[in-house]
């Protein structure tokens, strides 16, 4: 569990690191997994039409509904361990 955690934080700071801007789909997968494993199953209320961006970061957050945050953060590390 240590480890996971540990490699986790590191996958976060390697996020900020990457070599080539990753594309809006794989950004927005990026931001759902750390929400999962930082704070678990979305329970914020979807914006408005409005506000794209919002949207876009809730549907993507909440595509991960039911992930344990365990899983959540093995997914987050290799997901970025694979565009590094």
């Amino acid at each position: 569990m240590a480890d996971l955690n540990a490699d986790f934080e590191a996958a976060v700071a390697n996020s900020k690191k990457l070599s080539e801007r990753p594309d809006n789909a794989t950004l927005l997968k990026i931001y759902g997994l750390y929400k999962q494993a930082t704070v678990g199953d979305n329970t914020e209320k979807k914006p408005g039409f409005g506000d794209m961006v919002g949207r876009a970061k809730w549907d993507a957050w909440n595509g991960f509904k039911g992930t344990s945050s365990d899983d959540a953060k093995q997914q987050y590390i290799d997901l970025i361990a694979s565009l590094s």
